[in-house]
């Protein structure tokens, strides 16, 4: 895209300002790490706009406090306090509706999983937030808990001015099919291949 120009100017009636304001559909996927790290630098942005962001962890355990959430959970606080950037909540599915919370059956895992999307479809049709970071949502996806249809038909059909950002590997293809961004993260190189687990600064 040389100096800003798109390849093409399509025929549907919008102009140049209202097909640049569209709110997207961002999926990060693959093999490669830095799907969540580019989600939350996303994130970043859209608090500089001033635009409220729900973050939704769906398999991350509730007892780890990565980096970006406590940066992002500062940068709320900021906003409370002086009004600048936009409001932040984080959800962490084990410290509500998670499979992380308890011990239990599949079942009640899958149970759990739909009903944190139940609670993202309500703030969709509310127009609650103005950026969600999905995290990690492709599996609960991938493990047939959550329709992927009914996801695609959500977010096809959401209201008002609401970026999603969705994480994890193996995406649905309807998932693919509604994305208005998609980026695979293809590994080169890993130091997990060489023995050295994940560190701090890093890894969270």
């Amino acid at each position: 895209m040389p100096q800003g120009q798109t390849p093409s100017t399509p025929d549907d009636g919008l102009t140049t300002r209202q097909r640049r304001n569209r709110p997207l559909v961002v999926v990060h996927h693959g093999a490669g790490k830095g799907k969540s790290t580019a989600a939350f630098g996303l994130a970043l942005r859209a608090w500089n706009q001033g635009w409220s962001i729900g973050v939704f962890q769906f398999v991350k355990s509730a007892k780890w406090r990565i980096g970006e959430q406590a940066a992002l959970e500062a940068l709320g606080e900021v906003h409370t306090s002086t009004g600048q950037g936009g409001p932040v909540e984080w959800h962490k599915m084990g410290s509500g509706w998670s499979w992380s919370r308890r011990a239990g059956s599949e079942e009640d895992h899958a149970a759990d999983a739909l009903e944190g999307w139940r609670e993202i479809q309500r703030r969709l049709a509310a127009d609650t937030h103005g950026f969600y970071v999905l995290d990690e949502f492709t599996y609960p996806i991938k493990w047939g808990w959550i329709d992927p249809h009914e996801v695609a038909e959500t977010l096809s059909s959401r209201p008002g001015h609401q970026h999603v950002v969705i994480t994890g590997r193996d995406p649905h293809p309807a998932l693919i099919e509604v994305a208005d961004l998609v980026t695979e993260m293809t590994k080169v190189r890993h130091p997990f291949d060489s023995g050295q687990k994940g560190q701090r600064g890093i890894e969270w």
